[in-house]
């Protein structure tokens, strides 16, 4: 069992407080992947899992054994780099076996475990090259077998396919989740990249600033974000949001503001009870919005006005004045927009979300 567990863990440098009290549980086998802009903490935090930062207060644990004091060749783990990593003098076997040459093991054993190591990543004709001799994905494939030569408790990645072009970030995406149900190693992942946290992660932490905004399986965290940050960070496109203030009409609730006028769903009623008469933030996902037809309730609808086209082949993404805001609406690729055109948007009443003005947390 390769459980990792955080107890408020703490990283400061200097006045900087990089890692907040972050607490996690990683189960055995649990592809974890932490996400967040740049400076929020997720490298730092995989680091110290690493042994490569000390750790300022709080502890991690690998297998139910604190780590904290340990050196990280004694923690059982294996890190794949951003920027590979490779020795340049040395061939894909040596890069491979160096971590195997280091621990002593004997040749038979290490040329058993790179073969079958480059088997699994289907680089077996490229052991006699140099680094400088391969492609960026196979640098990236040689990364990842140094790794599982070592067969590590933990896999730890740092960003590994940001050095990637778009078409083979998608491949090695597919190919790190084929080869994790392969392994069956814990792996905990680091990126900035929502779309590729949200393809790979078994459970997702989305940090900002060090904190732990909300750990979940990627369509929790779509579905039901914590709060406007969590909203706005996952999905693409972003999620809208207008200031709208709450309003009571007949006894039901009402989200206004300039150029938006809804009627509040059913569902919220309750929880937005609490919030008439103040301001609040109204959100709504591109893909929940549609041109209006005649069978959309209009206390469902609100007019917009088209300032720019984007046509994707599968859907058409329309950048649109609403008010004072600007929201962007997915619609079908068969619509007939045109630049400047008023038309009127629906939203899909199930999927409505309102923000705190003041803690920014889900209502």
């Amino acid at each position: 069992m390769a459980r990792v567990a955080m107890r408020s863990l703490n990283k400061k440098y200097d006045e900087v407080h990089a890692v907040i009290d972050v607490n996690l549980d990683i189960r055995d086998k649990e592809f974890v992947v932490l996400v967040g802009p740049s400076g929020c903490g997720k490298t730092t935090t995989l680091r110290m899992v690493a042994g490569l930062e000390s750790i300022t207060s709080g502890h991690i644990s690998i297998d139910e054994k604190i780590v904290n004091e340990l050196p990280p060749m004694d923690r059982d783990i294996a890190m794949v780099f951003q920027n590979y990593a490779l020795y340049p003098h040395m061939s894909v076997y040596d890069n491979m076996a160096f971590g195997l040459k280091m621990r002593k093991f004997d040749k038979a054993e290490i040329a058993n475990r790179v073969q079958e190591a480059a088997d699994i990543l289907g680089i077996g004709q490229l052991l006699h090259r140099k680094p400088r001799q391969l492609s960026g994905g196979q640098r990236q494939r040689v990364a990842l077998g140094r790794a599982i030569v070592r067969h590590p408790q933990v896999f730890l990645f740092d960003e590994p396919l940001s050095n990637l072009d778009a078409k083979l970030r998608v491949q090695m995406r597919v190919e790190l989740k084929k080869l994790h149900e392969r392994l069956g190693t814990t792996a905990i992942y680091v990126t900035h990249d929502q779309v590729e946290a949200m393809t790979l992660g078994d459970r997702v932490v989305v940090m900002k600033d060090g904190l732990v905004q909300q750990v979940g399986d990627p369509m929790e965290l779509y579905n039901e974000p914590a709060n406007r940050f969590v909203a706005g960070f996952i999905g693409s496109p972003a999620m809208n949001f207008a200031g709208v203030r709450i309003a009571g009409q007949d006894g039901d609730l009402w989200a206004e503001s300039e150029g938006i006028r809804i009627k509040v769903p059913e569902p919220l009623q309750n929880r937005l009870a609490a919030y008439a008469g103040k301001e609040t933030t109204f959100g709504i996902r591109p893909e929940d919005l549609h041109i209006a037809g005649a069978g959309d309730p209009k206390e469902l609808t609100f007019e917009a006005e088209i300032e720019v086209v984007e046509r994707l082949g599968s859907e058409i993404l329309l950048d649109m004045a609403v008010g004072t805001a600007t929201m962007v609406a997915s619609v079908e690729p068969a619509a007939t927009a045109k630049v400047h055109e008023k038309l009127r948007l629906a939203v899909n009443p199930g999927r409505v979300h309102f923000f705190d003005n003041e803690t920014e947390a889900a209502i």
